[in-house]
């Protein structure tokens, strides 16, 4: 695990999960999972998108922060291991949550942030790679989901604007992002579309990875 003094100049990732407790967690899969399936749901997510994140080229010069919903940091080390840097999400909307954690990683030296969920199992690590490649080149990178989000957000300098005026959760997530990115002549690239897993009628998606 690299110390603040050694994340300069590298790429830092950051994964929002939620610890897998049932009832909890992925609660628009309890009518069609139970609250205990849609609790391994979750944990099965999250620990494909992290085996994804650690085949990334540069995975030796990237800091993967996972930031917890749930649980506590005892409980999340004993699931994914140590490997990781934890903290707690915090409170807040996800827009407010996503912008403290922005400003915590370049506050500690990050030259390039990029912020992923775990809902979509077609997330890699050539996407990953891509995306922050990009970072070189543009201020905003974004990865659209088909139901009008994003599934992934990549910056490299504080820019709250992008997060704050956001029905989160809505299929206008990510119109509104990148009509904020234009009023604020910010350059950008979005990468492949992809879908999430929310509802039952995802579940094939998960099922067919």
């Amino acid at each position: 695990m690299l110390n603040n003094s050694e994340i300069s100049n590298k790429q830092h990732l950051i994964v929002f999960t939620r610890y897998p407790e049932p009832g909890k967690t992925k609660t628009r899969l309890i009518p069609a999972l139970g609250a205990e399936g849609a609790a391994n749901l979750q944990r099965q997510m999250t620990e494909h998108t992290l085996s994804q994140v650690q085949k990334l080229p540069a995975i030796s010069s990237t800091l993967v922060e996972i930031r917890f919903a749930g649980g506590d940091l005892q409980l999340m080390q004993a699931w994914l291991g140590k490997a990781f840097i934890y903290q707690p999400q915090g409170a807040g909307d996800l827009g407010q949550r996503m912008e403290q954690s922005l400003l915590n990683a370049l506050q500690n030296g990050a030259q390039k942030v990029i912020f992923i969920g775990i809902d979509c199992p077609g997330v890699n690590s050539e996407i990953l790679t891509t995306a922050f490649q990009n970072l070189d080149t543009h201020d905003l990178v974004i990865g659209p989901a088909v139901d009008g989000g994003y599934y992934l957000i990549g910056l490299k300098r504080y820019i709250p604007e992008l997060f704050a005026n956001i029905n989160w959760g809505t299929d206008t997530v990510l119109q509104r992002t990148i009509n904020i990115a234009q009023q604020l002549s910010l350059s950008q690239v979005q990468l492949l579309p992809l879908a999430d897993v929310d509802r039952p009628e995802d579940l094939l998606i998960w099922e067919s990875r």
